[in-house]
């Protein structure tokens, strides 16, 4: 009887219509020693492109979710962490503007921590390449909102860089109701309110462009924001 060895760390990638940055996403890994999963929800070619690298890169461990219809970014993240394998786990943006030698630095710093997020906005951070001028406006503006709702005092909910024990995940999961960019925000909230201790660690990131998320994204993510601080979310 064989035994399958439990990787140390997941890695969710939600990769909604990736074909085009995919393969340079896995061209940057020189090694993990865990488990990477991409969550492709999209109609174009992310999913046979990501299970052709899994079948040549056999030095790593790729699982790639297939689904038929759009789950959002918050939906793509928690269809990931709920078949991840490991005790660790954790989730990065398919454009690479994290690299995965940050993402394996954040989950070494969980030994004293429930969850680990990554920050563009706070001392020691690196910042190779900036957004423009008016989406770092944005970004504070929407910063302060969540100070204001949320009560928390993370300077940077956004980043798409954010490990966790797996532990701590499977205790909010199933009380998750964000399915689309405010994700991030419930999560973090959720694990608050439970006693979960959540660190945020300085990160080298570089703006790779082409960000998915536009003007309408932005209203719905604060529409999705009230109506979880206000009507369902409120304990």
């Amino acid at each position: 009887m064989t035994t399958t060895a439990v990787p140390p760390y997941s890695l969710v990638i939600p990769a909604y219509n990736e074909e085009h940055r995919i393969s340079l996403f896995f061209d940057s890994i020189d090694h993990f020693d865990g488990e990477l999963i991409v969550v492709c929800d999209g109609m174009d070619r992310t999913a046979e492109i990501a299970e052709g690298i899994a079948s040549k890169r056999t030095d790593l461990v790729i699982r790639c979710l297939r689904f038929d219809k759009r789950l959002g970014k918050g939906g793509g993240v928690i269809a990931g962490l709920a078949v991840a394998k490991a005790p660790l786990v954790g989730y990065v943006d398919a454009d690479g503007s994290t690299r995965m030698e940050e993402m394996i630095r954040l989950f070494s710093s969980l030994s004293g921590a429930d969850g680990a997020i990554g920050s563009r906005w706070v001392d020691g951070s690196t910042l190779k390449v900036r957004q423009g001028f008016l989406r770092r406006i944005e970004s504070r503006g929407f910063n302060l909102l969540i100070r204001l709702l949320f009560g928390l005092s993370f300077h940077d909910t956004q980043c798409g860089a954010k490990v966790f024990t797996k532990e701590a995940i499977d205790a909010v999961l199933p009380a998750m109701v964000s399915h689309g960019f405010e994700f991030d925000v419930e999560l973090l909230w959720r694990l608050r309110k439970a006693g979960f201790q959540i660190q945020e660690i300085p990160i080298e990131w570089q703006n790779k462009g082409d960000s998915r998320v536009q003007k309408r994204d932005m209203l719905r993510m604060l529409a999705g924001l009230f109506r979880i601080r206000f009507n369902r979310g409120t304990a």
